[in-house]
């Protein structure tokens, strides 16, 4: 058997070939004369001028531009003829004034910045903020973080010396004229804690963390938990949700992410708190994307919680 010419016949089964746009074991279709070509192209034509003066029919009534503008559906002014309106905003056009951010994270950020679960780094926690305009991200994310802890490590650091926190310490150096922002994915810790009996309540952990940053604008990460009882079940998230959302309203240099609205179940490890790999990719991506609409490039958010 001779192997099938590219481009014009091919094998498609046992004893059979077709060509160019033709159906399996269908015959070679019988030529017609050159009399009946004229009358079906002349039967073609006049549908095609039948079908024409509708659509300018169409056109005249309704304008260009798809569907008929219904009760309720108007055209936006100034809109072409072919009926394209201006681009939506894209997650490409957002851009944040922070240049430079300290991210401080427990548990459920431990996937954000690690091979392991992301070995692709442009989902990648530092990646997504570069997207959206951040120069340099430090991230101090450690298992069993809390605000007492990150305020005796990194935070800590910066807020007695004015320094910029690098890894897990603070270091000085000189300053380098950028803004510099903080995003603070804390809390789970502490509010089972505050649950188990401490004495420093979730608003005072929230103050402290707050006076750290000397005005600088902090962007919270808020709580979800699918557990119904324990230290770190979903009433003390909400309750930590609360105490964030009543400091907020005392700091404008304080907003709040709104994870627990976006997240969904299916990106949650079997503990209820932590999330897979596609979760975490997912939860780098979104607080990037906060951390622009809580601090623009050009104007300001408006309330406290972005999403």
């Amino acid at each position: 058997m001779q192997p099938a010419r590219a481009g014009r016949d091919r094998q498609v089964g046992p004893g059979l070939v077709a060509g160019p746009g033709r159906l399996p074991g269908v015959g070679r279709p019988s030529r017609p004369r050159a009399k009946n070509i004229r009358r079906l192209s002349v039967r073609h034509l006049l549908r095609l001028v039948i079908v024409a003066g509708a659509a300018c029919a169409l056109v005249l009534i309704n304008g260009c531009g798809g569907a008929p503008a219904g009760p309720g559906r108007t055209r936006p002014a100034g809109a072409a003829l072919a009926g394209r309106s201006s681009p939506a905003r894209t997650v490409a056009d957002l851009r944040t004034s922070c240049r430079s951010v300290v991210y401080l994270g427990d548990a459920t950020s431990e996937g954000m910045m690690s091979p392991l679960y992301l070995p692709n780094r442009a989902q990648r926690l530092d990646a997504q903020d570069r997207d959206v305009g951040v120069r340099t991200v430090t991230a101090s994310i450690t298992d069993a973080n809390s605000v007492a802890e990150a305020l005796s490590g990194p935070a800590g650091g910066y807020r007695a010396t004015g320094t910029q926190a690098t890894g897990t310490q603070a270091t000085a150096s000189p300053a380098s004229g950028d803004r510099d922002c903080w995003v603070v994915a804390l809390g789970t810790n502490d509010t089972a804690a505050v649950a188990a009996g401490s004495s420093i309540g979730r608003l005072a952990r929230i103050e402290d963390m707050m006076s750290a940053a000397r005005g600088r604008p902090v962007l919270w990460v808020n709580l979800i938990s699918l557990l119904s009882a324990g230290p770190y079940s979903e009433a003390n998230m909400q309750r930590w949700n609360q105490a964030l959302r009543q400091a907020c309203a005392r700091y404008p240099n304080m907003r709040i992410f709104d994870w627990a609205g976006v997240v969904r179940l299916r990106w949650f490890l079997n503990d209820g708190i932590r999330y897979t790999a596609g979760g975490y990719a997912s939860r780098a991506r979104q607080i990037a994307k906060a951390l622009a609409r809580a601090f623009p490039a050009a104007g300001h958010s408006n309330g406290c919680t972005v999403s």
